[in-house]
């Protein structure tokens, strides 16, 4: 019993695991596919489009990582730029009804914080 209850504590202090790159994919298709009503063959390519572009912007972030890159500009350009091509490939396969939920949703919001990084970026220049 005393055993059990100790396992137990040191279980409850454990930190929770952060979800896998694959995990959170199949997570957000998850929650698009309820949100947006999508079809299966919908579903299939949200999950296949989120974890080619997530990887892609993990590799760049891991490049950036290793030759010692700490401008957050630099993370933040290349989390744009990917989250943008996600959004394109969203936009072909969503019908016209479901592109505006998922805007509605906040990827109208998150696309004007973008364009608003990009025009500020650009005036530095």
């Amino acid at each position: 019993m005393v055993l059990s209850l100790l396992c137990a504590a040191l279980r409850a202090q454990e930190p929770e695991r952060e979800p896998s790159l694959e995990e959170k994919c199949e997570m957000e298709t998850d929650r698009l596919q309820a949100l947006l009503e999508l079809e299966d063959w919908q579903a299939f390519y949200v999950d296949s489009i989120l974890k080619h572009d997530y990887k892609a912007m993990q590799d760049e972030f891991d490049r950036f990582q290793k030759e010692k890159v700490s401008s957050y500009n630099i993370y933040q350009g290349v989390q744009d730029k990917w989250m943008e091509k996600i959004d394109a490939a969203f936009c072909k396969l969503f019908t016209p009804e479901q592109w505006e939920a998922y805007l509605k949703q906040g990827a109208a919001r998150q696309q004007k914080a973008r364009e608003k990084r990009r025009a500020k970026a650009a005036r530095q220049l």
